[in-house]
């Protein structure tokens, strides 16, 4: 029999359990340590949070993975819109470059990276790394700002509208204002733009398009206008049979119309404006009632035998002394190719007598078949017209040229009144609506037709106006001369005028000049009041 003893001593050994234990647990910190080691190890590669890159947020990524993103978001397009249009700009097309390297270096040592490994491992495992920062990282980049300069002057040059130039109607004879424009600030986009080249998240510009004014009708407008009414007409004005001679001065700004103003016409009665003007220069005294009735017959009925007596009156009972004195005036007062060289013949049997012609230098280019004895341009009588007119309103013109107190701002405001009286309702005063007040001085023969004068429209843009029309023929009607006439003083109307345009002929003037006796002339001498006679004298 086996004896108990025997049967202890058989008895398993227990198991070392706290030895595995411990190995274990010693294992496992081992593959925990290594865990975590491997894990922060990969994590060195990656970026502190909280790191942004120009904007960009690359916090946590690894470097190649942010530079990436950053990439990414640097190369897409800029829209630009020139109003309404959408345009790309591809920004490597401006040779735009990052500096990435640069930049992810600075990204890359931000936060306890200045540590060594063990101390940020330890940092790492014992959760006692330095609180997150919030860093943004500047951009650094470039391109070619002449690139860009050049593509903003492409978007320009394609895009663009300039305005569209003023033009005018024959038919309604109006001036109209041309197409307004727009144009690129190409200055002011290439900065905009780059900033936004510049900007991750906002890559739209509004590029500044700046709105041009509409191309306002100017004084050349207007002589353009008033070539093409004559060509629609079928009146050539600088054939070799025809010629149209037009002077129009704006009074206000200066500026003139000036077509063919040099030629010389045969002044006819329109020499009675530097007869006028003389004879005042002439007066000592305040015109007498009989002085003033001489001048009513002149001007305005065109009295051939009251302006050869004002003449004689001015060079002290010698008409030829008063001849050479009235053109000597004209001449002294810029109307260079204007004179009268012998008196206004009466009847067929009067003595013939001249003063020696003044030496003129009118256009060589246009022969008129003009009067030798009596010539004028429409240059000459607007310079005249515009003389009394500064003269009457501010004291100039007649006056700075003679400032001994030859002329007055009372006598010029007469000489004006006075011819505002001429109520002939033709020619110039037909162009214009019917009461506006026009002082003008009227003349025609067989194959020259003219009129000159002031008109004063009720907005204030006051113009003179100086129109001849000529034809190489016999007889050159009044049916034909006059309406050209009237349709160029139309067109001057309506130019400074054109809220009172005239657009059609005007259907209430007579079919020909209203007589002086009866209708505009005074009744008598005692009837002449030269302050109050004529519509601009009621009306001032």
């Amino acid at each position: 029999m086996t004896s108990l003893s025997g049967l202890g001593s058989r008895r398993r050994r227990r198991l070392p359990i706290i030895p595995i234990i411990s190995a274990a647990m010693l294992t496992a910190a081992i593959a925990l340590f290594l865990f975590e080691l491997v894990t922060f190890s990969q994590q060195q590669s990656r970026l502190a949070g909280g790191v942004s890159v120009a904007g960009v947020v690359v916090g946590g990524k690894p470097l190649p993975e942010a530079a990436v993103d950053v990439q990414t978001t640097y190369a897409r397009p800029v829209v630009l819109y020139y109003n309404d249009s959408p345009i790309l700009l591809d920004p490597s097309s401006v040779g735009f470059r990052l500096n990435e390297d640069s930049m992810l270096a600075q990204a890359s040592s931000v936060g306890d990276n200045q540590l060594g490994f063990w101390s940020r491992f330890y940092n790492y495992l014992t959760r006692q790394q330095a609180a997150e920062t919030f860093v943004d990282v500047p951009l650094s980049a470039d391109y070619q700002r002449g690139l860009l300069e050049q593509f903003l002057r492409d978007v320009s040059a394609r895009y663009d509208s300039p305005s569209g130039e003023a033009g005018y109607d024959v038919q309604t004879l109006m001036t109209y204002a041309g197409t307004a424009g727009y144009t690129l600030d190409v200055n002011r986009a290439v900065d905009m733009v780059d900033t936004a080249l510049r900007d991750p998240s906002s890559r739209t510009v509004v590029l500044p398009v700046g709105g041009q004014d509409q191309s306002r009708p100017n004084i050349d407008t207007l002589r353009n206008l008033v070539i093409g009414y004559l060509d629609s007409q079928g009146f050539v004005y600088d054939g070799p049979t025809t010629v149209a001679s037009v002077f129009i001065l704006d009074l206000q700004t200066g500026e003139e119309v000036n077509i063919l103003g040099d030629v010389a016409f045969s002044a006819a009665s329109t020499i009675k404006v530097s007869i006028l003007i003389d004879y005042f220069r002439n007066l000592t005294f305040a015109p007498t009632s009989d002085e003033a009735w001489l001048m009513a017959n002149s001007l305005l009925c065109s009295n051939n035998s009251s302006s050869n007596l004002i003449m004689q009156i001015i060079g002290n009972n010698d008409i030829l002394s008063g001849l050479n004195e009235v053109d000597q005036t004209a001449e002294y007062l810029g109307a260079r190719n204007t004179y009268i060289a012998a008196p206004f013949m009466l009847t067929t049997d009067q003595q013939p007598m001249s003063i020696p012609l003044p030496d003129t230098s009118p256009n060589p280019n246009f022969n008129t078949s003009a009067d030798p004895y009596n010539q004028t341009t429409t240059e000459d009588l607007g310079t005249l017209f515009a003389m009394i007119y500064d003269c009457a309103f501010f004291g100039s013109g007649l006056m700075a040229a003679y400032p001994n107190g030859e002329f007055t701002q009372t006598e010029c405001r007469q000489m004006l009144n006075l011819m505002s009286a001429n109520d002939l309702q033709r020619l110039l005063q037909a162009g214009i609506p019917a009461g506006t007040v026009i002082a003008h001085k009227n003349g025609w023969l067989e194959n020259v037709h003219g009129d000159a004068g002031i008109v004063f429209p009720a907005n204030g843009r006051n113009y003179v106006i100086s129109v001849f029309v000529w034809e190489n023929t016999d007889f050159f009607s009044y049916e034909r001369a006059w309406p050209l006439i009237e349709g160029i003083s139309r067109a001057a109307w309506n130019y400074f005028s054109p809220d009172e345009a005239l657009l059609t002929p005007r259907l209430d003037i007579p079919v020909t000049a209203q007589a002086c006796e009866g209708n505009f002339l005074p009744a008598g001498a005692e009837d002449v009041n030269l302050n109050t006679i004529g519509g601009l004298g009621q009306q001032r």
